[in-house]
């Protein structure tokens, strides 16, 4: 039978594989990619025609946003199946990669709302085939049980990240710097040449894939998963036991309520962008800070943070107590995100929600200590999340239930952007508010649920079952 880590290059088995660094740069170029395109999308969507943007309303450009964050996780679905049974990993990460770098092209090279629409469905088609295959392909690079994999994903998920860090600086000094001009007292913003800089760094990350590929991976991720051994139709056909139908009950209780958590959280790229623009004092030393910079916000904090808060996490496992369960660490996400929303309630009172009359700007703390808040509650919710539908999936359904989880993604991206339409309407404190308030007690409730979610988990079972099979 062949394994997954079959015609791997030698390596010394202490270290890591090459691929993973691979893996890793070429993830963070694709994440430069779609998070320099992202931090200014609604800019560039809201922004007047005549100084380089496409003149939509606040409303349509936030609900565009949505729909189109949401489909980008919904796709991965599509993409993961797809690849599964007709094309290897390798193949599918380059149409991936390559159709990306098309839709970032397309922004840049025709600025109309053909142009965008072309733009956002290349980069989502892209995104289905390139974003599930390339975490699967990391993972063919070690056995099941080996007791490197968890330190490999942490190095790559550094590399989401920072991708995500600095992609937001660049793309702020290209439309506001380098290619701003101000001509008859008409400001240009350089939008394009910001998602001209997200094309390169795609296929930047491409060639390198595909030029390293044979060296480094192997033959690892070059036929599809169709052609390795499969669970015998008799395990398939075997019903799910009780507890394997409490824990997958587990999933979709725990699904649905960090759907709330997502619609928080992707204001980020929504009505906390055009917050920032309008309503914070971005002034340094005479020199104003891009709006697109905070964006980098989320990405720094989680590489200063992210090892923190594992190790806290180690630390309480070591107790007599333990550490904390995962409905309760996600329960403190849900409130971490409330109280964030509540740091922006006294900066909406100061500056009001009418960009056509304001009288005085917020302190851009105000902005950075909101998402220092959501940083710390996805810390605590999203690796916790990931990590629950792993261990507690069915074998025969993990693919599903993984599925319904990046289901429940992109509901909430799709429901941020509508969330963050209505600030147009009620204005920014009644929604940041309302975000807050939910945020907090929607946590409240799921703290108070614990106890019967952790009964339903079956955790001792678990833990049993993989004591037998050496699972650390």
């Amino acid at each position: 039978m062949e394994t997954t880590i079959d015609k791997v290059p030698k390596r010394n088995k202490r270290k890591h594989p090459p691929g993973l660094f691979l893996l890793f740069i070429t993830e963070m170029w694709e994440r430069y990619s779609y998070f320099g395109m992202r931090g200014i999308l609604v800019l560039y969507l809201t922004e007047q025609l005549v100084s380089g943007g496409l003149g939509m309303d606040k409303a349509s450009a936030l609900q565009l946003y949505g729909m189109y964050t949401g489909l980008v996780y919904l796709t991965p679905m599509i993409g993961g199946w797809l690849t599964d049974r007709f094309m290897g990993l390798r193949t599918a990460i380059t149409i991936g990669g390559i159709t990306m770098a098309c839709g970032d092209f397309a922004l840049f090279a025709v600025q109309q709302k053909w142009g965008l629409y072309l733009g956002l469905l290349l980069l989502i088609v892209g995104n289905g085939f390139f974003k599930p295959n390339i975490s699967t392909l990391l993972g063919e690079l070690y056995s099941k049980n080996d007791p490197r994999k968890d330190s490999a994903f942490t190095i790559f998920y550094m590399g989401v990240n920072l991708g995500a860090f600095f992609s937001p600086l660049i793309a702020g000094l290209i439309y506001g710097q380098w290619f701003h001009t101000t001509q008859n007292g008409i400001e240009h913003f350089g939008y394009n040449y910001a998602f001209l800089a997200s094309s390169i760094g795609m296929i930047i990350g491409q060639i390198l894939f595909m030029t390293l590929s044979n060296r480094y991976l192997g033959d690892v991720g070059k036929k599809p998963s169709r052609n390795k051994a499969t669970p015998s139709n008799a395990d398939k056909a075997k019903p799910l036991t009780k507890h394997e139908k409490h824990r997958t009950s587990v999933i979709f209780i725990l699904a649905a309520f960090v759907i709330l958590f997502w619609v928080g959280f992707e204001q980020a790229g929504a009505s906390f962008t055009l917050y920032t623009r309008d309503f914070i004092d971005r002034t340094i030393f005479g020199w104003e800070v891009p709006v697109s910079w905070f964006q980098s916000l989320n990405p720094l904090f989680i590489l200063l943070l992210a090892p923190v808060i594992s190790a806290i996490w180690v630390k309480l496992s070591k107790t007599k107590r333990g550490d904390f369960s995962v409905p309760t660490k996600m329960s403190f996400g849900l409130i971490l995100l409330g109280l964030g929303f509540m740091i922006m309630i006294p900066a909406v009172l100061m500056t009001g929600s009418d960009e056509g009359n304001i009288t005085v700007k917020a302190h851009m703390l105000f902005m950075i200590f909101t998402y220092l808040m959501h940083t710390l509650g996805e810390l605590c919710l999203s690796p916790i999340g990931m990590s629950m539908v792993t261990k507690m999936s069915p074998l025969k359904f993990a693919s599903m239930l993984m599925g319904v989880w990046f289901l429940s993604n992109a509901t909430a991206n799709y429901l941020a952007g509508h969330v963050a339409s209505l600030t147009t309407a009620f204005g920014y404190l009644e929604i940041f508010a309302y975000l807050g308030i939910a945020a907090i007690v929607i946590g409240l409730i799921l703290l108070a649920l614990t106890k019967p979610i952790q009964k339903l988990m079956h955790l001792d079972e678990l833990d049993g079952i993989d004591d037998a099979k050496g699972v650390n």
